[in-house]
C-alpha cells in the first residue's frame, strides 16, 4: 500500500491561505495520491487518500457478510479512503464501507424485469449457497461522510446557510484536485450504480463533492450528491445533501446521450430532498503559535 500524507500549516492572520502541494508529492506508483486543505483558521489539518488495488476476495466476504448481503458492487474500493482530519484529530472520511452500511435493504427496492433475472445470476457465484434474501440490489445510498474524533469532534447542526456557489466560480488557482472511485457496479448491463468522491484544493478554501449515481436503463435516474465547502477563515463546514430522481418515461424532452453523463443530466432530474448542515470545529481551538506557512508531505509503504 502506497499512501501519502500531506499537512498545512498557517500562522494566524493570513486567513487560512493554503500553499500548493509540490510536484515531488504526488503518488509515483499508481495509486490515489493525497490532497491537502486547512482545517480551521490559526490551526492545522491533513488530508490523505488512499488507493490500493480492488479489495480481495476474503474482505469481500468478510465484508457482505457483515452488512447482511448476498451481494457487493462488482468493483468495491473497499481501501480506498478520502480523510480529511485537523491536527486535532476531528474531521471527517469517505469509504465504501461506511456507505453501503447506509444502503436500505428494507425498503425503496427498485422492481424492474431484469432484478430477478439478476440476482439468480449472482447468487450462482457468490460465496453464499444460501437463498438470495430480498436487498436494494442498486446500492443505493444516503451516505454524507463518516465523523472521525474521540474527544474532539465536528458538531452537526441544521442551518439555513448554504455554500456559495458563486464563490466556488471564480476564477482562483486549483492547487490540487483528486478523485476517487469507492465502488462501481453495471447491475448484470442493466445500468449503473457508482459511488465517488473528489476534492478541490484552492488558496482560500477546499470543496468536496461526494456522488452517488444510478442509472437503472428505461426505469429511472437517481442522484445523491453531498458537498462539503470550508473557508479557511471559518471555524466550521458547510455540508449540503442533495438527492434528485426521475422516472425514464418523465425524461423523453432529454437527448438519451445524457443518461450517461452525471454532469449533465442532473438539471433535469428534479430534487426530493435537501438537507443543510453545518459541522461545527469544537470550541476552545487555539492556534499553536509556532505554526508557518509551509506544506510538509510524509510518505509510506
Amino acid at each position: 500500500m502506497h499512501e501519502v500524507d500531506i499537512r498545512i500549516h498557517w500562522e494566524t492572520g493570513t486567513r487560512g491561505k493554503l500553499s500548493p502541494p509540490g510536484a515531488s508529492n504526488r503518488s509515483t506508483h499508481g495509486d490515489a495520491p493525497a490532497c491537502a486543505a486547512a482545517a480551521a483558521s490559526g490551526g492545522d489539518g491533513r488530508l490523505h487518500s488512499r488507493g490500493p488495488p480492488i479489495s480481495i476476495c476474503a474482505f469481500l466476504r468478510a465484508l457482505a457478510d457483515e452488512l447482511h448481503m448476498p451481494s457487493l458492487p462488482e468493483m468495491m474500493f473497499g481501501d480506498n479512503i478520502l480523510r480529511i482530519q485537523h491536527d486535532r484529530g476531528f474531521g471527517i472520511e469517505f469509504n465504501a464501507t461506511d456507505a453501503l452500511k447506509c444502503v436500505n435493504n428494507c425498503q425503496g427496492m427498485i422492481k424492474v424485469a431484469c432484478a430477478e433475472e439478476w440476482q439468480e445470476s449472482r447468487s450462482e457465484t457468490e460465496h453464499t449457497k444460501e437463498v438470495v434474501k430480498p436487498y436494494d440490489w442498486t446500492y443505493t445510498t444516503d451516505y454524507k461522510g463518516t465523523l472521525l474524533g474521540d474527544t474532539a469532534t465536528l458538531k452537526v447542526v441544521p442551518t439555513t446557510e448554504h455554500i456559495n456557489t458563486e464563490k466556488l466560480k471564480a476564477r482562483e488557482q486549483i492547487m490540487f484536485f483528486e478523485e476517487v472511485l469507492l465502488f462501481e457496479d453495471e447491475l448484470h448491463d442493466h445500468g449503473v450504480s457508482s459511488l465517488s468522491v473528489k476534492i478541490r484544493v484552492m488558496p482560500s478554501s477546499f470543496f468536496v463533492l461526494l456522488r452517488f449515481f444510478l442509472r437503472v436503463d428505461g426505469v429511472l435516474i437517481r442522484m445523491n450528491d453531498t458537498r462539503l465547502h470550508h473557508e479557511a477563515d471559518k471555524a466550521y463546514m458547510l455540508r449540503e445533501y442533495t438527492s434528485r430522481e426521475s422516472k425514464i418515461s418523465s425524461l423523453k424532452h432529454v437527448p438519451p446521450s445524457l443518461f450517461t453523463e452525471p454532469n449533465e443530466i442532473s438539471q433535469y432530474l428534479p430534487i426530493k430532498e435537501t438537507i443543510c448542515e453545518k459541522l461545527e470545529f469544537p470550541e476552545k481551538l487555539e492556534p499553536k503559535p509556532e505554526a508557518s506557512l509551509e506544506t510538509m508531505c510524509v510518505k509510506s509503504k
